[in-house]
């Protein structure tokens, strides 16, 4: 079984991921590490030299690959939702866990993060706001699991986390 986290930028994808493959003794991938290694650059250098499109052709590469491993946990970019394609691979190749937070929670947790090329601008919490309404129906209708993350302990989203996964399928099975 694999466990994929979708969800916007600064839900804690990346730090519940990593805690949440120790708890289950997963390997823990961020899709978007995967992408910047492959490509030798960062994230915003691929934005500005390939746009957006040559980010979003990378990444459904790297989704397709990486949800076909085993036991693992993914953490995948804010914007993985938008292509059918990267949806419809991580419904049929794991359990999709939407991360879910507030436009208030997002900006406090990005607000000094510069390797996010979608919020250099002088109003990010527009930008924010705009993702939000294009991206969480997109999350909802992929996901089998949604939990909250605001002012919430990592410990108290991985334990319900657990708690549903275990609900969902036997985590042996």
């Amino acid at each position: 079984m694999n466990v994929f986290l979708v969800g916007p930028m600064g839900a804690g994808k990346s730090t519940i991921g990593r805690l949440l493959s120790h708890e289950l003794n997963y390997t823990f991938i961020d899709s978007d590490r995967v992408i910047e290694e492959r490509s030798g650059a960062n994230i915003p250098w691929i934005f500005d030299v390939e746009g957006e499109q040559g980010f979003r052709d990378r990444e459904a590469t790297v989704i397709d690959e990486l949800t076909q491993l085993s036991n693992c946990v993914l953490a995948t970019g804010g914007g993985v939702v938008m292509r059918p394609e990267n949806r419809s691979n991580l419904q049929s190749r794991g359990l999709v866990v939407y991360l879910q937070t507030s436009i208030e929670q997002q900006l406090e947790r990005t607000a000094k993060d510069r390797n996010r090329p979608l919020l250099q601008t002088d109003n990010p919490e527009a930008v924010l706001r705009k993702l939000l309404d294009q991206r969480d129906p997109l999350y909802k209708s992929c996901a089998d699991i949604i939990i909250r993350t605001d002012r919430r302990h990592p410990r108290a989203v991985i334990q319900e986390i657990l708690r549903q996964l275990k609900q969902q399928r036997p985590l042996n099975a």
